[in-house]
């Protein structure tokens, strides 16, 4: 590991990041101290407590989602200009403020310093992209008889409810949020307990600042027992959850028992295929960047790579290289490539599946260590199915690496297991890879490129178990966060028969 000089205290207040306006608070009308307790938030990288925020209970989650209603029609009510100019106020203030915000990002997630330097600006692209979004055309005129006007009007569901993960917290907290504010929905969020700050009060801030309404946005950080309360809240409308596949069909079951609208983006066990005509060193590239960006800790991440016979032994020689140099250590302390995971519950399962691997006849190439929360770049060949790392969405750096022959080979190797979220293939040519990719159960695919790709202006979802077939971002987003309302107008009312 990597061993750095002494890392900075305690993270100072700036004029828009204050902790003493969230200790042991929640963003409801105003700071306000919750019905549900405290949560303390610990620093992976140090195990040590961070900072403290306020729990919500089911009450706390009641009342806010009462006020997000009570509230939703006034903002609604504004004009798209209006709203827009908040937006990209907030947008503004996000890259104004950037240095003050990465810091958080990388104490609270494990985030190294470029990653939190690139979510902050997706961050503000997602805010800009809603903000064009809310003076989009929102409705049609349909055919209709002389005499009577027939439009289908896209109008906001009323309340949304975000639930978001701890990996990108700002990004994907703030990617539902803010076009479902641009169409004049109020939002409830709930952040990941464990990346309060970056996942929710960091965007509280910046919109309370940007001047949007009171009550408009609730932050309310919390465990499964609130996630729960909003599932079942008469007053919310929608729920937008991101995460695991096992928490997303309880969100979806309780959720849909209420007959919400539910947007799921779940987990995946994503195939990167490099065929025997690749470059080996771009493709080793591609590959140690997708298995091991943000410590392995990303849906897109390339849980499976598949490499064909020819190929192989040159891209586990170049990928045990690369995890013999790659830095890993406390981001806060240095310029390195991997943080910390982000929790001794989540290093003890990696490790599990590494081990678990290997005694089922698996090689360890490289890695396979740990320090603290560290876990170390890992490199893994002859995995097949029915071993762990090839069945398990992993969430650790470990690059899980699987030999195939043939095309028809690669794709049922890909295919394989519920998941369908991202694919990517590198190849010589691009005729090959496009014949591969057409045969694969993706929501994303990707030629001559890796897995982890996403951004403003592209719909995002995955299929079978890496979603429930929605998407976000994009031109995804009025189908997401609007209805439609069909209207009829008529000069004077006629009489009927009866």
């Amino acid at each position: 590991m990597n061993d750095m000089s002494p890392r900075p205290g305690v993270l100072i207040d700036t004029p828009l990041l204050s902790a003493a306006q969230w200790n042991e608070r929640l963003f409801s009308d105003g700071w306000r101290t919750p019905q549900g307790g405290v949560i303390e938030v610990q620093e992976p990288a140090t195990e040590t407590v961070l900072t403290r925020v306020g729990r919500a209970d089911r009450s706390d989650v009641a009342r806010a989602a009462a006020s997000a209603k009570a509230a939703q029609p006034a903002w609604a009510a504004l004009t798209a200009d209006a709203r827009q100019k908040i937006l990209l106020r907030a947008a503004d203030l996000l890259e104004e403020h950037a240095a003050d915000l990465a810091p958080w990002i990388m104490r609270e997630s494990g985030s190294v310093g470029g990653k939190a330097a690139v979510e902050l600006e997706h961050a503000a692209g997602f805010v800009r992209q809603a903000g064009a979004m809310a003076t989009e055309a929102a409705g049609l005129v349909l055919p209709a008889s002389p005499g009577k006007t027939s439009i289908a009007r896209r109008v906001p569901l009323g309340v949304v409810a975000v639930i978001s993960p701890f990996n990108f917290p700002l990004v994907l907290s703030i990617r539902a949020v803010t076009p479902a504010l641009a169409v004049g929905n109020a939002v409830v969020l709930k952040p990941d307990p464990r990346t309060p700050i970056s996942g929710g009060f960091l965007i509280a801030r910046v919109f309370e600042a940007a001047g949007l309404p009171e009550g408009v946005l609730h932050v309310l950080p919390g465990d499964a027992e609130s996630g729960d309360a909003l599932c079942r809240d008469p007053n919310i409308a929608m729920i937008a959850f991101t995460g695991s596949t096992a928490a997303g069909r309880k969100v979806g079951e309780v959720a849909g028992a209420h007959l919400k609208k539910v947007a799921l983006e779940l987990g995946g066990k994503n195939p990167l295929i490099i065929l025997d005509d690749a470059d080996p060193d771009i493709a080793a590239s591609n590959a140690a960047w997708a298995a091991w960006l943000h410590q392995g800790q990303i849906c897109m991440t390339a849980g499976r790579l598949l490499v064909q016979r020819g190929i192989h032994d040159a891209v586990v020689e170049r990928l045990a290289t690369k995890a013999a140099h790659l830095p890993v250590g406390d981001p806060m302390r240095g310029d390195v490539a991997l943080g910390p995971l982000i929790s001794r519950s989540q290093l003890d399962r990696v490790h599990a599946i590494v081990s678990d691997t290997v005694a089922a006849g698996a090689r360890l190439v490289a890695g396979g260590t740990h320090d603290g929360l560290f876990y170390a770049p890992t490199v893994l060949t002859g995995v097949t199915p029915g071993m762990r790392a090839f069945e398990e969405e992993i969430f650790g750096p470990v690059a899980s690496v699987t030999v195939f022959d043939d095309l028809d080979e690669a794709a049922r190797l890909a295919n394989h297991g519920p998941y369908g979220l991202a694919a990517a293939v590198i190849t010589g040519s691009v005729g090959r890879g496009m014949a591969l990719g057409g045969a694969l159960e993706v929501g994303h695919l990707h030629i001559n490129e890796q897995t982890v790709e996403a951004g403003p202006h592209a719909p995002f979802g995955g299929t079978k178990a890496s979603g429930n077939g929605t998407r976000i971002s994009g031109p995804a987003n009025l189908d997401e966060f609007t209805t439609w309302r069909w209207e009829t107008v008529k000069a004077v009312a006629t009489p009927y028969p009866f």
